[in-house]
């Protein structure tokens, strides 16, 4: 019993009760009170000074105010909300002004100001029951992932299952919706479309927002492939972040002047298609559209456009999901190295230890394609909702792919709830992470 541990819980004989100290305690109550009483007069007579109409109550306010959104109020004076003309759909009255009446809503909302870290993810699905028995499991899974990663990372999220333009089908049906979402959150600087067949695959990955700081429209693509040989895989329409702006607002008017809410769309599918060499598609499709519109009005619109290739803004499901286990594999022998990486850490601390992790991979070499985590996995052409997948792959290639590839990112989370999938063709198997894991 003489360890200093104990001795901590033990009361010395030769010290006095906190009783015996109680007149001193009583005085320096008083010093204290009186202490901070002159220190606030003196601070409302300087604000008084400086500012007549400030009073105590100001004061408070001030000092109590929490950091976060104003949420409880919505200041009187009129803003773009106010105007009985504005109209949330394409077809109608085009957007103008709308970098100004978006700055004048910030600056009555100062809360809300505006930062390159403000993303609203969106995505959706069809307003009607899946076809495929499937479907509709498929579907809430793949929207789980995306809530996800937005939980984690801070982002908004907003999922939407009706038309908001009858005509504005298929390729088509995001334009209206990504118009209307920069209405409903001028707060937010980014719009992140996400197809709703695509899996979010690196939960720990920062999109690198400051390298678009010049640019409006960010999707995958290569430029050469655009250019020289003018091909529909060029870039990917599928996954795209849009800056909430009036340039935004002029390319999806344009963007969207191809597609079926044109009387003339035919006509565009013929132009995309005399251009686009490896077009299959007859039809005008809004990847298309934004190919031609690269190529023929470049000058307008290419600058503020950057086409992403360093991580996979968008990654073709063939060729990755067979990869997963030994992507698997590299990322444990990075934490089997490091200590820290195994520590057990709060879900909200994800991102600090997602970037030692990051800092880790690339001076082992593993920051390349095929060995680090790839961002987002696309199962372009498997339509999980109707089950009408392309004729290149059987329906059972791209379930595998599917539960894989979702398994895969929900490890990532659920390890930071101490379960694993340790097999990542069983959804319904999780198994405790040990302690120190994978040590």
């Amino acid at each position: 019993m003489g360890s200093s541990e104990f001795s901590l819980f033990q009361q010395s004989p030769k010290k006095r009760s906190v009783f015996h100290k109680a007149p001193s305690l009583i005085a320096d109550g008083f010093l204290f009170v009186g202490g901070a009483s002159m220190a606030l007069s003196l601070v409302w007579a300087l604000l008084t000074f400086i500012n007549p109409s400030t009073s105590i109550d100001n004061i408070i306010t001030w000092s109590t105010g929490g950091c976060g959104p104003d949420l409880g109020s919505d200041p009187s004076e009129p803003t773009f909300y106010d105007d009985p003309n504005l109209s949330y759909a394409f077809g109608e009255e085009p957007m103008k002004d709308w970098d100004l009446k978006r700055r004048e809503w910030l600056k009555l909302h100062p809360s809300f100001a505006a930062s390159e870290e403000k993303v609203l993810l969106v995505t959706g699905s069809q307003p009607n029951v899946c076809k495929n028995p499937v479907g509709d499991h498929l579907q809430l899974r793949l929207f789980k992932n995306k809530v996800d990663y937005c939980r984690i990372h801070g982002h908004e999220i907003f999922y939407n299952n009706v038309l908001l333009n009858q005509k504005g089908t298929g390729f088509w049906a995001k334009y209206p919706l990504l118009r209307a979402s920069m209405l409903a959150h001028p707060e937010a600087e980014w719009i992140w479309w996400v197809d709703s067949d695509a899996v979010l695959t690196d939960m720990e990955f920062k999109l690198p927002l400051e390298r678009y700081k010049d640019h409006n429209l960010v999707v995958h693509g290569w430029w050469n492939m655009l250019y020289e040989e003018k091909s529909w895989t060029s870039l990917n329409a599928g996954v795209l972040l849009i800056r909430n702006c009036q340039w935004s607002m002029d390319l999806m008017e344009r963007w969207t002047s191809m597609g079926p809410q044109n009387p003339d769309h035919e006509k565009w599918g013929k132009a995309q298609k005399s251009l686009i060499k490896d077009k299959a598609y007859p039809g005008s499709d809004d990847q298309s559209a934004l190919i031609y519109l690269l190529i023929k009005e470049k000058d307008r619109w290419a600058d503020r456009i950057y086409l992403e290739s360093e991580y996979n803004l968008h990654g073709y499901w063939l060729g990755i999901v067979d990869g997963l286990d030994k992507i698997s594999k590299g990322y444990m022998e990075i934490d089997r190295e490091v200590d820290l990486l195994r520590r057990r850490h709060a879900e909200k601390m994800s991102l600090f230890y997602g970037a030692m992790r990051e800092k880790h991979m690339k001076d082992r070499g593993f920051w390349k394609e095929n060995v680090r985590r790839p961002f987002v996995t696309h199962f372009t052409g498997c339509e999980p909702c109707s089950g009408e997948h392309n004729s290149m792959y059987t329906w059972e290639a791209c379930w595998n792919g599917m539960q894989k590839a979702l398994n895969f990112a929900d490890n990532q989370v659920l390890s930071r709830f101490g379960f694993v999938h340790p097999d990542l063709l069983n959804s319904s198997l999780v198994s405790p992470l040990p302690f120190d894991f994978p040590a």
